[in-house]
């Protein structure tokens, strides 16, 4: 039988630094886990999601380190919160949980706040300027529709004088001195729309405040409407006026003479 070759002993290895036999890794007791290092850095770059809810509204938000390091703050998002729903930070109280979030420096992974969770918001909001300019137009609104029923009933007493009798001589007077009361009224109701478009104009409304804009249009083109109707009442009194006038021209002078030395 052949001899079989000798077999030169295997040289004995030595473990690198810092590994040892199985090949397991020796960690530095300074180095923080892949896993949570990765997990506090995408907070940082993404923040977190967050819903606000608020008088039955629900408010998604992203919050993100508005100083651009670390994670997100409290104070973080009590800021994005009055941006984005209009209530003051001095005016909050956000809870989460139960628990008032009051220290504004203090993360809001370390209260358990995370994706998805929701925050509950208590706080009045702060009325915004153009809201300011609306309730304005309304207020102006309400005078233009106050104004526009004394002309309906001014139209209304016109028909009646126009429809109600002939005039004779024992009527012409009073005819003369209704009409003339009438067409008092209806330069009194000009009058009074002219002043609510000079009200309208004194409104300084920027271009962003499209609401208000477009309110403002539209009650500004409603003005005009009722003027030209004005415009059209006041010809009609002045026209029944002058026939008045070419018919009984000495009951209407006797009684002009009379009412100026009244």
């Amino acid at each position: 039988m052949a001899r079989s070759e000798e077999v030169a002993p295997s040289e004995a290895v030595v473990p690198e630094e810092g590994l040892v036999p199985d090949g397991d890794v020796v960690l530095d007791e300074d180095v923080v886990p892949y896993g949570e290092a990765s997990e506090s850095e995408d907070i940082a770059t993404t923040g977190i999601l967050v819903t606000i809810t608020h008088s039955n509204e629900k408010y998604d938000i992203n919050v993100s380190p508005q100083q651009g390091t670390g994670e997100p703050v409290v104070q973080d998002l009590v800021q994005l919160v009055e941006e984005a729903i209009g209530v003051p930070v001095s005016s909050q109280k956000l809870i989460f949980k139960g628990k008032s979030l009051k220290d504004m420096e203090q993360p809001l992974s370390a209260l358990g706040i995370q994706n998805g969770c929701r925050v509950m918001l208590i706080g009045k909001k702060e009325r915004s300027e153009e809201e300011v300019e609306i309730k304005k137009l309304r207020i102006l609104e309400k005078a233009v529709e106050k104004t526009a029923n004394q002309l309906e009933e001014l139209s209304t007493d016109f028909a009646g004088i126009q429809q109600g009798f002939l005039a004779n001589e024992m009527q012409v007077e009073a005819l003369f001195e209704a009409l003339c009361k009438l067409d008092r009224r209806v330069k009194a109701t000009i009058e009074q729309f002219m002043k609510i478009l000079e009200e309208i104009d004194t409104l300084i409304l920027p271009k962003n405040f499209k609401d208000s804009r477009l309110k403002r249009k539209s009650l500004m083109t409603k003005i005009q409407m009722l003027l030209a109707e004005c415009d059209i009442v006041e010809q009609n009194i002045g026209q029944e006026t002058e026939r008045l006038q070419s018919t009984w021209p000495w009951q209407i002078e006797a009684r002009q003479t009379w009412t100026s030395l009244l």
